[in-house]
């Protein structure tokens, strides 16, 4: 039977040390998608900076997008799911940071904008996770704009401080510096829905492979969860089943568990 397989990127398909994909992955996914069934990624960035799966993309063998957490989801140059921020809590995550001195990134459909870039900013967007410089802007800038996600450099506890003033936000965190932030109801998980509604999947044909927070909650509702070893214990309570790292060849060895390579 066809399944439907979705890939976080970040620490799932790509290694956080060689920031490549292994080739183990590469080949395990060529030899899933020619026995029919269909992958998707499932990550936290937006279109616009997913530059570390080449070949992937090359090869052609990626069937669809959920992208920004859920918040924006595309099949080929066909949209098929999108919701932006609500502008009053744009305007009210902008402001906080403005006040707490705060890094974030306002991300639009077809652009992404940093106010305030701190040194955490180049430390791990620019050279952990290699994204390239984002252009700068004013928060009086971003609060006109069409956000459909954005990314405030908050500890945890500003976290918490900020989201009661949000109720229409939905807020994941995949790394202790930062968190993503998109309407309330857009997660991985509504990015599984919208895909097999279109699609005419059903969510028991579903697998998703993940190692993050944001990937917590696609773990628990496709048909089968996947943790990779690295993963914390919370997100491997959410899985099914938990494979090896990256680096280890985890994706190969899920495949292979799951009897579709």
């Amino acid at each position: 039977m066809t399944k439907a397989l979705f890939f976080d990127i970040d620490g799932t398909l790509v290694s956080f040390n060689s920031h490549r994909i292994p080739q183990s992955t590469i080949e395990a996914l060529i030899a899933a998608h020619a026995n029919g069934h269909k992958l998707f990624i499932a990550t936290g960035r937006p279109k616009v900076i997913i530059n570390n799966i080449p070949e992937l993309q090359e090869l052609g063998i990626i069937d669809g997008y959920i992208t920004m957490n859920g918040a924006y989801c595309f099949i080929g140059d066909q949209v098929i799911y999108k919701e932006a921020i609500p502008k009053a809590d744009v305007r009210t995550l902008a402001m906080y940071c403005q006040e707490q001195n705060a890094a974030s990134f306002f991300v639009g459909e077809h652009h992404l904008s940093i106010c305030q870039p701190n040194q955490l900013v180049k430390e791990i967007f620019y050279d952990f996770l290699q994204v390239e410089e984002a252009p700068i802007s004013h928060f009086e800038e971003v609060i006109e704009q069409e956000i459909f996600q954005m990314t405030p450099f908050l500890t945890a506890e500003q976290e918490n401080d900020v989201t009661h003033l949000m109720p229409t936000c939905e807020f994941g965190r995949w790394h202790p510096a930062f968190a993503d932030v998109t309407a309330r109801g857009n997660t991985k998980q509504k990015g599984i829905d919208e895909m097999i509604r279109v699609l005419g999947i059903p969510l028991e044909s579903t697998v998703a492979i993940g190692d993050g927070g944001n990937d917590i909650s696609m773990l628990r509702h496709a048909g089968i969860g996947v943790a990779m070893g690295q993963a914390s214990e919370a997100v491997k309570a959410a899985a099914n089943y938990v494979t090896s790292s990256v680096d280890e060849d985890g994706i190969k060895k899920a495949l292979l568990h799951l009897n579709l390579i």
